[in-house]
Formats: C-alpha cells, structure tokens, sequence
C-alpha cells in the first residue's frame, strides 16, 4: 500500500476493542475515540532496550526507527530497525467478512520477528504491555486487576476492571470498563503486571528464536442489551470459553493468516482492475474499520444480530442510514451480516410504540439496542416527528431488501417482511417525488425541501419493490410499480435539469448541485430510470466542481462524504472517470493531517476532517466492486 493512513489499524475487533496509532511514526496508540488507548512494545537486543510501540515522552530509551508500514485488510506489517537488528511486528485483526466466527470470535494477534543487521547473534526479547485503559473508561476510573490465567499452549494473564458491571453505559464517547483483556504468547513466555504512567498494566514477554506470536483478546461476558435482555457475543453461541478460543486462535494461525491474505489478495486485484491501485488502497483501509464498528450477536431466537455503532456521531446502534450505505461490503461477501443489521429495525418496527408509517432511524444507542433514541425521549414518549427521516429511511429499508434479494437470487428474506415493505413503498409514492422539508442522512449539510437526491432514492426505492415483487411472481403489481418509478424519474429529470445537464440539489435552485448518489441502483439494476444524457451530465459536473481533494457533497459546502463520492463517481461509464474522482480521495487521506481512523467526512479544499471518525459506511466504498 503506498497510501500514508491518517491512522494506522493495530487491532480492531469491535467499537469497544479498538486500538489505534494517532501518527504515522507509531508513538501512541489510541482507541477510536482518540482516548489513550496505552499498549506498548519494547525489545531488549543483548539486554539493551528499545521502545518500538508508544513511546513514553519521559523515558530517555532509544525508539527503533520505523522502516516500512504495509497494511492490507487484515494485517498492518510494520518493520523497524536500528543499528544491529531489524525488527518485524505483524498485527492481525482476523475479523473475516466471509465466516460469522471469525468475524466474531475476539482474538488478535502479533506475530514478531527479526533478523540481524551485523551479521552477529544476538539474545533478543520482545515484551508487549497492556494499560488500564483498555477495561476501564478512562484511567484511574476504576481499579484494574490482573492475574495469570491456565490456557491450553499459551502462557496468559488476563486484566479487568475490579468491580463487573456489565453492560452499565451506553454513549458514543465512552469505552468498555466490564468484561477481562487477555494477552499472551504461543508456548513458553513470562506474563506479569507493573505500573507505569502512573497505570496499572500487564505484560507477556518472549525469547525470539525465530519468531513468537502474541495473542490479545477481550472476553466483554455480554455484548448487548436487546429489548431487556442482555445477549452473548456469536463466538460463544455453542459454549465455547474465552480461554478456549484463545487456544484455538494459536493453534489455527497459520491457517487464519492465509485466509486473511487469501481476502486482501483478492480486494487488491478486483479493485485495481475495477479502479486503480488506489482505489484498492482505500479498500484494504477500510476493512478492518467497518467490521470493527459491529458486534454480532445472536438472539433468544437464534437470529443472528450485526449490531453497528454511530461512531463520532450520537452513538446510535443499528441505524438504517449507516447500514444503507456500508451494505456493499456486506451484499459482496456476506449477505447474512447485512440481514443482522436489519432485524433489530424490523423488531423494533413491528412493536407497538413504534406507531409510523415509515421505519425508525434507528433501534437504541450502542450497546442498548432497546428501541429508537435518535427522536424519541424515554420514558415520556414524546415523539418529535421533525426527527424523523421518513423518505430516507423508507427508501433505504425497500433498496436494502432489494439488494439482498439480487445479491442471493431469492427474495425470501422480503418475503418474510413483505407487508412493512408495502408500507414503506405506500408511503415513498405518497411523498417521495418531491419531498417537503425533512430530514435525510446528510442532515449535517442542514434540512432542506425538493431535495433531487432524496427524491431519486425514492424512485429507486419503488423501483426495488417492484424488483422485489416480479421476484416473488406478483408480476402486475411489479410492472405498476416500475411504470410508477418511470413516470417519477421522468418528471424528476425533467425539472431538475440544469442548462449544463446535470441535475440540481433541489427542484426549486437552478444550476446548483449535489452527488446524485442513490442513482447507483439504477446502474447496479439496469433498470434504467435515468437516461444516459443524466449520468453523462453529472459526471461533467463533478468533474468541474471538483476541488484538489475530491468533488463537495453539493454546492452549499466545500466538504464531502467519502462513500458518496464513490458511489457517485461509480455512475461514470468509464473507467478513466472514475478514477479521476476516486483518485482524489486516495489523494485526501494521504495528506491529511487530522489523526484519525478514516473520517468519512472532510473538506475537499484542505483533506481536513470536519467530523465523523471510524465510520462504519466505509463499507460503502466496495460498491465499485458490485459492478459486472
């Protein structure tokens, strides 16, 4: 990768396990939030010691020079060297999209090497310490413990907040203080605990003949609340300890690491065929982040839950316009996580409270999964339906259903929810051809009426029904729901229209725009609603309104969304388009200087991040991918 990350991904399971360099030189390591998230490495060569992971601004030890970074989708591969070894640390985060267990099963690893450099033998030691942070909020917010631990072929000591209370705080800014870190080494090792920092911390060191591999892991004993009911990570569903899975992790390595290498390999081809090398770049980035932003989970019906946090947001869980627009990665490799992002709306949806015709924003506030927070105050009920997104989120539920049901050549899991989507459908021909003031999922930008874009997603939304209905062989209903989506997209298309061709942000401001990026449905469908003079006309635009680090999200602000901007530059007919709009993104997180795990949200004029960080609708950048 010749990308330079704005954050560089050392282990990333879960919105909770989460831990982070802030700078390319790898000093500190941070959680998400950009709290310390303190873990560091240090070698001892012939019994001398240097830091090669967090450096300890006090501490007058020498620091081994960073020599090379590579990161895939699974792995980030760091090379450090100094006048007599040169070291190589190998952290994977094996959350594998394909496979519910790995992608669940919470256990990272570092594998390390070395070779010399003077051509002499040398006694080389490698120790990882582990802070406090990582189980409680913040330091000094609870009383860490640690103590060994008896793992079947690894040498283990665990740590933990003094007082469990689990599942205790829900919240955006806020990290995990329940459950026990785990860290360790494969056969012979020595684990311990000190202080430093003024921290409590524990420590796994090991002799380097060859190599050694460490293992992390978080056992959180209950990863959500779910309607009152405290439910268990997928990973523990048939029993299986923490202290197990950790021994299987060790013992299935070398088999897991292939299978990580098995996925990057092939990300890397298909996007560099599809885009360019850089496109791949900003995929292989993005992996590790968007399944990190989940927890899975399974229920008391045995349904399997893909729970996403609003990270840098509100904190929401299982929002609808997060999941809409990280659903390409998911509609590629595994169509099962996406359905567990959709069940707790439609639980939710189904109940008696929830008395809308169209479906919530959202089914709590990560990790409380127990009804919508982002409108509804509790315990009064007060609904404030100004709050609501009711195009939105109708349109994205239809376009969802839709996808899985071309992604699986079956439409059985609409079927199961058809009469929701004739409700949500009703309400898209009602009020979706030229929508009142209302909120979208770009409610930053601020709320506005006529919005072309949101009107788009509502034609497309008919149009998935009708996809959806000619699938399960309603087939006049079918075709009156596709003549209705023709008839709104030609009236769209016609009143939109700006001298230059392309199409306005909303129907009533001329020659304005906006990323039309719903329309991707159309080219992904063939279904074509939006004649080729639209797309053609669109592109153009882009392209002059682009500035050095990608094309604004419309023509309000110089700040753009990056999963927009792909899906919008996926409308180009050719390849050399798409990446003259793609490239500029690569471009942006390259220079950018806002330390953080990829903000999908940043101005396009200077690549600084205006907000949002960890997003999981990084997953939104695959959709190029979907393309034939």
């Amino acid at each position: 990768m010749k990308l330079r990350p704005p954050a560089t991904p050392i282990i990333n399971i879960d919105p909770y396990f989460s831990i982070w360099t802030e700078e390319s030189v790898l000093k500190n390591t941070i959680h998400w939030t950009a709290k310390p998230n303190t873990m560091y490495g240090r070698v001892f060569v012939d019994g001398e010691e240097y830091h090669f992971l967090g450096q300890n601004r006090k501490s007058k030890k020498p620091v081994m020079e960073v020599e090379d970074t590579e990161i895939d989708a699974h792995s980030t591969i760091i090379t450090y060297k100094n006048d007599v070894i040169r070291l190589t640390v190998h952290f994977t985060s094996p959350t594998l999209v394909e496979d519910l267990y790995y992608s669940s099963r919470p256990v990272a690893y570092a594998r390390v090497s070395y070779e010399s450099l003077d051509n002499k033998e040398h006694d080389v030691k490698v120790k990882f310490l582990a802070s406090e942070e990582l189980v409680l909020n913040s330091k000094g917010e609870g009383i860490a413990i640690g103590d060994p631990v008896d793992i079947d072929g690894v040498t283990a000591i665990r740590m933990g907040n003094g007082v469990q209370k689990v599942l205790n705080r829900c919240g955006d800014d806020v990290r995990i203080d329940w459950g026990y870190f785990y860290l360790g080494v494969k056969g012979e090792g020595v684990v311990g605990h000190t202080i430093f920092d003024a921290m409590y911390a524990v420590t796994a060191e090991a002799e380097l003949k060859n190599d050694a591999l460490f293992l992390f892991a978080y056992d959180d004993i209950e990863s959500i609340q779910y309607f009152g009911e405290n439910l268990k990570a997928y990973w523990k569903k048939d029993g299986k300890t923490i202290e197990e899975a950790i021994a299987e992790a060790a013992k299935d390595y070398e088999t897991t690491l292939a299978r990580c290498n098995d996925f990057s390999d092939r990300v890397r081809k298909e996007a560099t065929e599809k885009g360019s090398e850089k496109y791949a770049d900003l995929l292989l980035l993005a992996t590790r982040q968007v399944m990190a932003a989940h927890k899975l989970v399974v229920d008391s019906e045995c349904n399997n839950l893909f729970i996403s946090k609003e990270c840098h947001s509100n904190g929401c869980a299982a929002t609808v316009d997060v999941t809409y627009p990280s659903a390409p990665l998911f509609l590629l490799y595994n169509t099962e996580l996406l359905k567990g992002m959709l069940r707790p709306i439609l639980k939710y949806d189904a109940m008696d409270e929830w008395v809308f015709d169209f479906p919530p924003h959202d089914a709590g506030r990560y990790p409380w999964v127990n009804g919508e927070v982002y409108s509804i105050k509790r315990p009064e009920m007060i609904i404030k339906t100004e709050r609501q997104m009711p195009v939105e989120e109708s349109g994205n539920m239809i376009i969802l259903f839709a996808a899985i049901a071309e992604a699986e050549n079956d439409a059985s899991f609409a079927k199961e929810h058809i009469e929701s989507i004739r409700k949500w459908n009703e309400y898209l021909i009602k009020y979706g051809l030229d929508p009142e003031t209302q909120l979208c999922t770009d409610d930053f930008a601020g709320r506005i009426a006529h919005n072309v874009n949101l009107s788009i997603k509502a034609i497309m939304g008919i149009a998935g029904y009708a996809r959806i209905l000619e699938r399960l062989g309603e087939t006049a209903e079918a075709e009156k729901m596709m003549s209705k989506a023709k008839e709104y997209a030609a009236s769209l298309v016609e009143r939109a229209r700006n001298s230059d061709g392309s199409s306005r942000l909303a129907y009533d401001r001329p020659e304005t725009f906006s990323l039309k990026y719903n329309a991707v449905w159309d080219k992904l469908w063939g279904t074509n609603l939006f004649p080729e003079e639209f797309y053609k006309g669109e592109i153009e635009r882009y392209k002059k309104e682009q500035l050095i680090y990608g094309v604004p999200l419309d023509s309000r602000e110089k700040y753009t969304k990056s999963d927009w901007l792909v899906w919008a530059a996926s409308l180009a007919d050719n390849k050399d388009d798409f990446n003259c709009l793609v490239d500029r993104l690569w471009l942006a997180y390259n220079t950018m200087r806002s330390w953080a795990p990829m903000t999908d949200w940043y101005y396009t004029d200077t690549s600084h991040m205006r907000g949002f960080r960890h997003r999981t609708v990084q997953g939104g950048l695959f959709i190029k991918l979907m393309f034939e």
